[in-house]
């Protein structure tokens, strides 16, 4: 058995953990949201479309599903700081080779290594901030982590916009290099965590995890294009969930599991981990292929595509913290989740009125339903969950509800994707025309229009799916959470005594 090693005060900085905690979430969805924007630019630049094109945000979003569960057990075991490091080098890393990258298959085999490092960061800041802080300043604190990760999806879309408008896609994932170098520096001002024992890292779980969640993904992305009767899709789509299943036998028979299965019995917390999952369902899909939509069905730049997406994204900003403060005055976070789940399929179903040209003041209405019923589930959600887990558990706990997050948004693009191309090419009866029409790039003449409607319509469909799941979520949600509250896994006293932080609980 091992205990944390202790943390001299004068290296721990509870305010400045807070900071650098910030910087690490801001930058993770920022770089799903900013190359979402950037992708017509680069299919133009690297001459591609499709599936290459579009595992530019696919390879990102499933390596970060895939390690995070595995990130957030290894920073029990190794140290909650150690992972934040290592996930920031490997981020950064990926990110300065995303923007030299000479060829589309370079470039995805970046971006995997930049999810993974994203990974790192986002499973590990959690349990930080959940080891660190208690009480209100907890609370204020995973609010403010949703926050940030409220403006990095706000300006992921504008930000990129404006850098591919001005100097090119190759400046959105510099920028991004920055902002973690900043990170990386300051994270000398975290304190070191673990949990008290480290037994060996659970290798079967893991292989069986990565490689299951990987071939599903492979299937859903690779089936528009291959055809769903392609041997390898079918493969893809018959192992992968076989795998899954062997990670849940094994996790089960496994002494030192990478995923205790017994979190899942706590009805709360898997609760709230639904309810994160109903969330990504209702805005991810929207957030990185609206814009898209915008330059290629209404030929607005990639800076004007993403101002408009700013309508969406800047209610993020401020309803996370709103939602935080309603909690500490004793609004019940049951009725709070539910409300927000059902704004976002409000909005969902509001924004069938999207066609050609349509204006911004049209677009208001729908767009800040969504963002607003997004942004309040960021700020609870995460703060909600972690208060139903022991803290020698935090790192896997927030691995694993990061692992639901992620994996939602991984399999949301893969199958909105595909949705969209499947409907797209029922109309035009061409696979590559309606991959080309998806990726933004309407061919000219007289015909673009009718292209431009069916593009149209195949949206209008995705989002009375994505309403209807929203609305069927929602009340999913708010089941699990009825009935007498549980019982705090410690208490306050017991927490503090069992936590393995070397600077102890602080506020914010």
């Amino acid at each position: 058995m091992s205990t944390a090693n202790p943390v001299t005060p004068s290296r721990s900085s509870p305010s400045m953990t807070l900071v650098v905690v910030l910087l690490g979430v801001f930058v993770v969805p920022m770089s799903i949201s900013g190359a979402a924007v950037a992708l017509p630019g680069i299919g133009k630049d690297l001459d591609t479309s499709g599936a290459p094109l579009m595992w530019v945000v696919n390879i990102y979003n499933l390596l970060f599903a895939a390690i995070t569960l595995v990130a957030g057990s290894l920073s029990d075991l190794f140290g909650r700081r150690r992972i934040f490091v290592i996930g920031g080098g490997l981020f950064a890393a990926g990110s300065l080779a995303s923007a030299l990258a000479p060829h589309i298959i370079v470039l995805d085999l970046a971006r995997a290594v930049a999810g993974t490092g994203a990974a790192g960061v986002l499973a590990s800041s959690g349990a930080i901030l959940a080891t660190t802080f208690d009480g209100a300043a907890r609370t204020r604190a995973f609010a403010a982590m949703g926050t940030a990760v409220g403006i990095g999806i706000a300006f992921g879309p504008t930000l990129s916009g404006w850098l591919v408008g001005g100097l090119g896609w190759r400046a959105g994932f510099l920028f991004y290099v920055v902002v973690l170098a900043v990170m990386l520096v300051g994270s000398v001002t975290i304190a070191e965590s673990r949990a008290p024992e480290r037994p060996r890292v659970d290798a079967p779980g893991v292989i069986t995890f990565v490689l299951g969640l990987a071939l599903v993904m492979t299937g859903l992305v690779q089936g528009p294009e291959s055809g769903w009767g392609h041997p390898l899709i079918i493969a893809s789509l018959v192992l992968g969930p076989a795998l899954l299943w062997v990670f849940v036998v094994v996790e089960r028979r496994s002494d030192h599991p990478v995923l205790d299965l017994s979190l899942l019995k706590n009805r709360r917390y898997t609760a709230w981990c639904a309810g994160t999952l109903i969330t990504s369902i209702g805005f991810v899909g929207t957030l990185t292929f609206l814009p898209t939509y915008f330059q290629g069905a209404s030929g607005a730049s990639a800076t004007q595509a993403g101002v408009t997406m700013l309508l969406m994204t800047v209610p993020v900003l401020v309803a996370p913290q709103a939602g935080g403060w309603l909690i500490t005055r004793g609004v019940s976070a049951r009725g709070l989740m539910g409300t927000a789940l059902l704004l976002i399929a409000a909005g969902s179903a509001w924004l069938t009125v999207l066609r050609p040209g349509i204006g911004s003041l049209e677009l208001l209405g729908p767009l800040a339903l969504i963002g607003i019923g997004m942004g309040v589930s960021f700020g609870i959600t995460d703060g909600q969950a972690m208060s139903q887990v022991e803290p020698e558990r935090a790192g896997m706990a927030a691995g694993f509800l990061n692992t639901v997050r992620g994996g939602a948004e991984a399999l949301v693009l893969a199958v909105f994707g595909s949705l969209l191309v499947s409907l797209v090419q029922s109309r035009v009866g061409s696979g590559h025309l309606a991959e080309e029409i998806t990726a933004g790039h309407l061919p000219g003449g007289p015909g673009q229009s009718v292209l431009a409607g069916h593009f149209t319509s195949a949206w209008h469909i995705a989002l009375w799916w994505v309403a209807g799941l929203c609305v069927v979520g929602a009340a999913l949600v708010v089941a699990m959470l009825s009935g007498s509250p549980a019982p705090r896994p410690y208490k306050d006293e017991e927490y503090s005594r069992k936590t393995t932080a070397g600077a102890g609980r602080q506020h914010v």
